[in-house]
């Protein structure tokens, strides 16, 4: 009776867990209910398992091939990358990280070996972002308020070069001129469009690459500015078009985005990270 007993058990367990599995085991049962959602059949799909729920990702891989590559190969364990004991290692990459940095009304983002926000691969690679595909060579500079950081940025550092300052005693010496300059210059932008703005930046754009935008439920690249490009993504959860133009867009999701939201919704730190951890558990990758 005791070893019909445990079999019956041991049996109800491996039920549940085949019922509680809802992970899909290859790309035509992720793409069951989402075909129509979808802006290529041909595309990868990435199932982002984290402690909260289950995320798919469709990967744009006609909008930024390179990006989607290094995605995939980190998450499979193909590609090298350093430790954080600085050891070369290769391994599924997102496997047990954290969402280091979610907060409401606007993202969730991951990918950092560290967990706090300043871990990465070991290595750059840089932005695949087309900006007349966006329609930032029509948009004037005037008419997007979240630029006036960029022009301060760009007029700062053409004043320092026209005046030769590279001190803070330079500075301090020419701060009448500089204060001068500076209004004048950041007239010149008014009209100028996002597009030369962020070429000044440094921003090298891709021609004929099918750019998307950062708008609720895209997959993008965090960085620290131009061409850093490494692991750190992040899952907008509502629409943020101001970081066109900046972060390369290379999915979007297809299945989940209230785990996304659920997960903005924790209770967070100063640095807006889970007061307790929210893990990328697994991602997995499905193709053709």
């Amino acid at each position: 009776m005791k070893t019909k007993t445990m079999l019956l058990v041991v049996s109800c367990m491996a039920t549940f867990a085949s019922a509680c599995d809802k992970t899909p085991k290859n790309k035509a049962a992720a793409m069951q209910n989402v075909k129509s959602e979808m802006k290529r059949a041909a595309n990868p799909i990435a199932i982002l398992e984290t402690s909260m729920g289950t995320i798919t990702v469709e990967l744009y891989q006609h909008a930024a091939p390179k990006t989607v590559e290094n995605f995939i190969a980190l998450a499979r364990g193909d590609k090298e990358f350093t430790d954080t004991d600085g050891e070369k290692v290769k391994r599924p990459y997102f496997n047990g990280l954290i969402f280091h940095r979610v907060i409401p009304n606007f993202m969730i983002q991951g990918g950092d070996i560290k967990g706090d926000g300043t871990g990465g691969p070991g290595y750059h690679f840089a932005d695949e972002i087309n900006a007349k595909a966006l329609g930032l060579d029509k948009i004037k500079v005037s008419a997007a308020p979240m630029a006036q950081n960029e022009i301060a940025q760009v007029v700062r550092n053409e004043i320092f070069k026209k005046l030769n300052i590279k001190s803070q005693e330079d500075l301090n010496k020419k701060m009448a001129q500089v204060q001068a300059l500076f209004k004048e210059e950041q007239k010149k932008w008014s009209d100028k469009s996002l597009e030369e703005l962020y070429t000044a930046r440094g921003i090298t754009y891709t021609p004929n690459l099918e750019s998307e935008s950062n708008t609720k439920g895209s997959l993008s690249m965090a960085n620290a500015g131009p061409n850093t490009n490494g692991s750190q993504f992040f899952i907008n959860v509502v629409n943020n078009t101001y970081l066109d133009g900046k972060h390369t867009v290379f999915g979007r999701v297809l299945a989940g985005i209230e785990v996304a939201e659920k997960i903005t919704q924790v209770e967070r730190d100063q640095s807006d990270c889970p007061e307790t951890p929210v893990k990328l558990k697994k991602v997995t990758i499905l193709e053709n």
